[in-house]
């Protein structure tokens, strides 16, 4: 069964980036290595602070929207809630 996964990425400086994406590990790595370009490569988002998993495209897509809407606050309180040291969750790929 395949797995969708909604991710917050974060730089040294605050910024924060909502994406979805069917292979957590590889996009992390892409986000890390610069290869995608854009926001993330702008901003220098390489840092995996929050992600959550479904087995459906439809809930994935419709959950990083409502993320996305929501304010910077209640993001943080978000990933606070789950990961309150703000480790690098993708150290462990």
């Amino acid at each position: 069964m395949q797995q969708y996964y909604v991710y917050i990425m974060t730089s040294v400086s605050g910024t924060l980036y909502i994406g979805v994406t069917n292979d957590l590990q590889r996009r992390v790595n892409q986000h890390k290595e610069n290869v995608l370009g854009g926001f993330t490569q702008k901003y220098s988002c390489h840092h995996l602070a929050y992600y959550e998993v479904t087995n459906d495209i439809k809930v994935a897509i419709t959950r990083e929207k409502q993320l996305k809407g929501w304010t910077r606050a209640k993001k943080l309180t978000l990933i606070k809630s789950t990961n309150p040291t703000w480790r690098d969750l993708s150290e462990g790929f």
